[in-house]
Parts: structure tokens; sequence; C-alpha cells
């Protein structure tokens, strides 16, 4: 099938971060297949990581990679089309069975499906209990799980963040593919998924660039590190509170 709206909508991404000088800092391409299906399991910090987590793949023989996504972004005047010309996957929250046979349809047509198994963007930047959805497709559909780390896009846009400054760095970094098979226990896969991710995630803040002395002036600091790599950003638990509070406000007005 030709992809009219998705090569497109690729070129226009890369005019768009280069236009605002971004520096990508990828490592471990090697690890994704040049053909055939893969789960990408891909930590979840910013708004744009549909578009920064594709680079990669993009970089191996162009492929693509059709996102799992809440379905609320597919009912959207503007982003709907451009959702549903991707071929991207959407998630209703209630009823998740419908996304699930869609992504292992694409993952056994020899897609690549990208997964953000925190469900929802973490505050803290660290990683958030994973869920066992990307670890169930790969086994149900019998193909690799890459686990994928994507960093410094929460200092363009993520939660209550715009800042288009030029010349920030996204550092990408893709672990090893992971084999789960029909039989062996999700939930305890997932947990490994998530201590590989973690260890990712710390590799790649190892290289990435130190706040400057500008930015360690700001009355934030370097609000974009987790806490333990010496940011300012709230812990896991100090995040989980704050997102159980904007829960409890968005029920008290629905």
């Amino acid at each position: 099938m030709a992809e009219v709206t998705y090569r497109p909508v690729i070129v226009f991404a890369k005019t768009f971060f280069a236009s605002l000088g971004i520096k990508f800092d990828i490592v471990g391409n090697e690890h994704l297949p040049r053909e055939g299906g893969a789960v990408l399991a891909i930590n979840h910090t910013s708004y744009l990581d549909f578009a920064f987590a594709g680079i990669p793949a993009d970089r191996v023989g162009h492929r693509l990679v059709r996102f799992m996504a809440k379905d609320s972004v597919f009912r959207h005047p503007v982003s709907g089309p451009l959702m549903r010309g991707m071929r991207h996957i959407p998630v209703d929250r209630e009823s998740g069975s419908q996304a699930f046979r869609d992504a292992v349809t694409a993952l056994r047509a020899g897609e690549l499906v990208g997964v953000f198994p925190e469900a929802t963007m973490s505050r803290s930047f660290e990683i958030k209990e994973i869920k066992s959805g990307a670890v169930r497709m790969a086994m149900a559909a019998k193909v690799p799980m890459i686990p994928m780390i994507v960093f410094g896009g929460q200092r363009i846009m993520g939660y209550g963040q715009r800042d288009f400054t030029r010349g920030r760095t996204i550092a990408i970094t893709i672990g090893e593919p992971m084999l789960p098979t029909r039989g062996e226990d999700a939930e305890a896969i997932s947990t490994d998924l998530a201590d590989r991710l973690r260890t990712l995630l710390d590799a790649t803040i190892d290289r990435y660039p130190v706040p400057t002395p500008a930015e360690l002036a700001d009355p934030r600091g370097a609000w974009w590190l987790p806490k333990r790599r010496g940011g300012t950003a709230p812990t896991l638990e100090e995040a989980e509170a704050i997102d159980a509070e904007r829960r409890a406000q968005r029920d008290t007005t629905t």
C-alpha cells in the first residue's frame, strides 16, 4: 500500500527538526530489524516522542513505525485524518482488545509497532510502572520486542512546557531485542523490560549534554533531569501524587 500520508509527514518532521537545529544522538540502531515485525517498547516523556522514536527506524531501510495512541487523538479534526492516514493504531482504554488485535495483525504482516508501555507520560522522567501489553503482543505475534529510550523531548514539548530554543539534543538508545514466547510469564518479562529500560535510561543520560551554567541558574534548575541524576524533576512518588491530583480534578469537572 502506498504511503501517501506517512512519507510526506516524515519529510515535514525532518524539516521541522532541522529548523530547530535538533541534534540526534542515536545508539543501538543495529538492534532494529531491516525487515519483519517487532514491538518497539519506548519510554514516554514528551508529546513529540512519536516523531522522535520513528527516526531510528527511518534510518534503517526507511522503515515506518505504526504507533499505538489513545483514540481521542484519532477523533481530533486535525490529527485524526493524519493518524488514520499513517495507519497508526487507536487505543480505547475502556476496551483495548481491538487495539491489541490490530497491533498483532500489523506485527504478523511484518510491521514495526511502537508501544509506550508506561501508558502515560512520566513527569519524573524515570521509568514508571510497565504494563504487560507490549510483551503479550510480541508473544502473540511471535516477534521480538525491542526496548528504546528517547530522552530530551521533554525540554521541547512536555507537561506545561513549550520551548523551541534551537540546538537541543535528542538522545535515543535502542537495546538488544527480547524474545518473549508463549507460555512465559508476561508480568515477569514486563519487569525485566522495565529493568532494561532503566539501564538504558541511565546510559542515555550518561552521554547527554550536561546542563549549562545558564540552565542551572534557572529557578527550576535542571528540571528536565531525574532527581536522582542531579535534576530537580519530581521523584516517581511525587509525580504519582501529582498525577493522582490531576485525575481527581478531571473527575470533579466531568
